[in-house]
């Protein structure tokens, strides 16, 4: 029973290239993840009334399949946390931010089919195609560059905050007397100034005084060097992982030293993360091997059970 438990929990968590079942199922659930979501859509189309029926159905077996997924989830919590125990294991799983998806998934369909915008929480189980590519290098560098340049990410986004507020209040300072419909406090600019600095101008809201056009022209200019400014952080931050990529991959093809070992449950390495493991045991992780992706490695990574860790001896 163990385990035929264990390959369960094999096959529904994100499969190994080399595990042909696991990777099917996989795809399988990306594809009624799809079914879902685009039923869901094609709902709210009148000309598609006379579908209702075979809709309903289509919804209702998709559900039922993340009802079964999201109990085997549960079933097999205690091989996602090995260290605790089952009860503590099913309780992480529940709260997590994999298992609140999946519950969020079912529950709109038998208690809150009759509101729209509660039946739109389905559309979270879009997540799961990101969690299946989440090891891969190309999905990991994207998550990488705004871990590493998220306080430059949040002071630009702060900036145009102020920008936003600021030109909100100066254009209800010059418009105030000459639209007081229009302008009639200190934040009904704050439409017009999110329009104006992030470039889409809908024109529903203009400034018409010297004044104010003046601003808007100032504004204007501002908000395009403003909004500029996370897109080169986000940028700069592509070609650094690029070219430590590239770094890292010529020096572990030259270097001697380099050692490749497969984490286990009572290895040193375990549950620590990339930078405990560098100081803690003066080795440079290049990269480590999860589910069968090459992913590089930050800071802040947990290493796993099963994960190949790629390191050399620091100096």
């Amino acid at each position: 029973m163990g385990e035929r438990k264990k390959r369960i929990f094999d096959i529904i968590q994100i499969g190994r290239r080399e595990d042909f079942i696991s990777r099917a199922f996989d795809i399988f659930i990306v594809l009624v993840i799809l079914a879902n979501i685009a039923v869901l859509f094609m709902e709210t189309f009148d000309s598609l009334k006379q579908y209702e029926t075979v809709f309903k159905g289509i919804e209702t077996v998709t559900v039922a399949i993340f009802c079964v997924e999201y109990f085997l989830r549960i079933w097999t919590a205690e091989f996602l946390y090995p260290g605790k125990s089952k009860g503590k294991a099913v309780f992480q799983f529940i709260f997590s931010f994999d298992g609140m998806v999946d519950l969020l998934t079912i529950l709109p369909f038998f208690f809150l089919s009759g509101f729209v915008v509660f039946r739109m929480l389905r559309v979270v189980r879009i997540f799961h195609l990101f969690r299946i590519n989440a090891y891969y290098d190309s999905f990991h560098v994207i998550t990488s560059v705004l871990y590493e340049k998220r306080n430059q990410i949040i002071s630009s986004v702060f900036i145009i905050f102020v920008l936003m507020m600021s030109s909100s209040l100066c254009m209800y300072s010059a418009e105030h007397e000459a639209q007081p419909e229009v302008f009639n406090n200190a934040f009904s600019g704050i439409w017009w100034s999110i329009s104006t600095i992030l470039t889409v101008g809908y024109g529903d809201i203009y400034p018409v005084t010297v004044l104010g056009r003046g601003m808007a022209i100032v504004i204007s200019l501002l908000g395009v060097g403003v909004v500029a400014i996370p897109t080169g952080i986000i940028s700069a931050g592509f070609v650094e992982q690029y070219t430590q990529l590239q770094n890292k991959n010529r020096n572990s093809g030259g270097t001697k030293g380099t050692v490749s070992v497969m984490v286990d449950a009572s290895g040193p390495f375990t549950g620590k993360t990339v930078q405990n493991i560098e100081n803690g045991y003066h080795i440079d992780v290049i990269a480590f091997v999860r589910n069968g992706a090459v992913v590089l490695p930050t800071e802040e990574i947990v290493i796993k059970e099963g994960d190949i860790l790629l390191y050399q001896l620091g100096n």
